[in-house]
């Protein structure tokens, strides 16, 4: 490209999220240049707007509530969720770095590690939330390799590799805003893009019985799949596409021209879902994709309601950039979404709200009313789908509010098919020289690591590791440091 913006640098990496940032410290700590090029005009990826957990196996913050944790009994529960098309080599080979090379690694970068929260699928808590969520772990990622002489190239489209002598050799693109081409000559690239959440096309190509139904983009905006057709292009494997993590606690964003942008919405206690007819139809309190997802697929239509009082909606958070400010949640924004989406309903009476939902008045009252006789009992589960009250309080301060939620995709967990070393592979199971993946383009961590379901955390957590991996090994083969190291924890 004879006009192209000149780079040169050792690493090239693909995307400044979870896997980027922990690629380029790696190879930064073994003395390769590292650049990363983001589309987006700032980093974070889909990391930056996430709950900030990580599944870490026999950390301190366990050891302090007396549970005992190993990674056998991690492994076990990891596959028994997942399922056969989980990565066995992958899956062992996270689970036995998460403490020494996540936990205590992020530690070293500044992260404070503060608090368990139970998930589905787990035999013990083992899900770690960093301070001040995904924003806190990933601001400290992004400084880390700042710090450490790391650079951040915004606003740049990545269109093509770069190859010489039969092995990747750089990068071709262009300035996202003004268009201005560029050319990276690197020894070694990383391609860390994230996955295709926030591309609904590419979400329905591989799901194509979702056609019919409205599904919602719900990733960083950023992720729409182009590291994989990079990837692609070159000759690299895609393996388990249709592998697609669905939440369902989702509303369209009423902002986005097009309404195909979801909006993700947590801490609402005591809220009930109630599909058309009126009627719940699954413990609210397991909200997992591996149990709310299949339940609310089943309903016709796939939609369901969200219903809530106006003091659940008092510490409602949106997962959205625009609902935030820094790490503080934005109240009058939340308000704003409440009061003019036209995916909620607002109403001074429960009746008057089943009206404009369009569903079965008297069904409707009746499930309220059910509920509501098991809070004011003060029972600890209500009867008809076991879910625990801890936090739940009766139906009884307007306005109320029904919230519109549909199937969100949030998670890849296919990708492009890698080795142990973040090697891209190609149909053959070779190595692309010069071509490593981490993080979701690689379906978190090696193509497929953890099957059709997830523990939690086993997302985020070996994105970020397998960065490290994938920058340990592209420094070595740029001619700096020994590979990745790491140091497992086999108790």
């Amino acid at each position: 490209m004879a006009n192209a913006r000149q780079y040169e640098t050792d690493i090239a990496i693909v995307g400044a999220g979870g896997a980027g940032m922990a690629a380029g410290i790696e190879a930064r700590d073994a003395g390769a240049r590292a650049l990363a090029f983001e589309q987006s005009a700032e980093p974070g990826g889909a990391g930056i707007i996430s709950g900030g957990g990580c599944l870490i196996v026999g950390s301190p913050l366990q050891k302090a509530q007396g549970i005992h944790d190993t990674p056998d009994l991690a492994f076990k529960d990891w596959i028994d969720w997942g399922g056969p098309s989980a990565d066995e080599v992958w899956a062992r080979y996270y689970i036995e770095h998460s403490l020494h090379d996540l936990y205590h690694w992020a530690e070293g970068l500044g992260s404070k590690w503060v608090d368990l929260k139970f998930q589905e699928g787990n035999s013990v808590l083992r899900w770690t939330r960093a301070e001040r969520n995904g924003l806190g772990l990933m601001t400290r990622l992004i400084d880390g390799f700042r710090n450490k002489g790391g650079e951040i190239v915004p606003q740049t489209e990545i269109t093509g590799l770069r190859f010489e002598d039969g092995r990747v050799r750089g990068l071709d693109g262009r300035n996202a805003r003004t268009g201005e081409p560029i050319a990276v000559k690197a020894k070694a690239v990383v391609v860390a893009s994230g996955g295709f959440n926030s591309n609904l096309d590419m979400v329905l190509e591989f799901n194509p019985a979702l056609r019919n139904d409205r599904i919602l983009e719900g990733s960083g905006r950023g992720s729409t799949g182009a590291g994989h057709k990079l990837v692609r292009q070159a000759g690299g494997y895609l393996t388990h596409m249709d592998h697609i993590w669905f939440y369902v606690y989702a509303t369209p964003d009423y902002r986005d021209p097009r309404q195909r942008r979801g909006l993700v919405f947590r801490l609402v206690p005591g809220n009930i879902w109630v599909n058309q007819q009126g009627c719940r139809f699954h413990n609210e309190a397991l909200s997992g994709g591996n149990s709310a997802t299949p339940a609310l697929m089943v309903q016709s239509p796939r939609h369901a309601w969200a219903i809530m009082d106006t003091p659940m909606t008092a510490t409602m958070e949106i997962a959205d950039p625009y609902y935030r400010d820094g790490d503080k949640v934005v109240r009058a924004k939340v308000i704003e979404l409440l009061d003019n989406s036209p995916f909620i309903r607002k109403a001074d009476s429960l009746g008057e709200l089943a009206k404009k939902m369009e569903v079965d008045v008297p069904t409707f009252l009746a499930t309220v009313a059910r509920y509501n006789t098991a809070c004011q009992q003060r029972l600890a589960t209500e009867p008809e789908f076991g879910k625990p009250l801890k936090s739940s309080k009766a139906f009884d301060t307007p306005p109320y509010y029904a919230v519109q939620i549909f199937p969100l995709a949030r998670k890849n967990f296919g990708g492009v098919k890698t080795d142990v070393k973040c090697r891209v592979l190609d149909k053959h199971f070779e190595p692309i020289a010069g071509l490593y993946a981490a993080g979701e383009v690689a379906g978190m961590a090696g193509g497929h690591i953890n099957g059709r379901a997830a523990l939690e955390g086993t997302m985020l957590g070996p994105a970020i590791f397998s960065g490290r991996v994938a920058g340990g090994w592209a420094a070595q083969a740029a001619g700096h440091g020994r590979g990745f190291v790491g140091k497992p924890n086999r108790d």
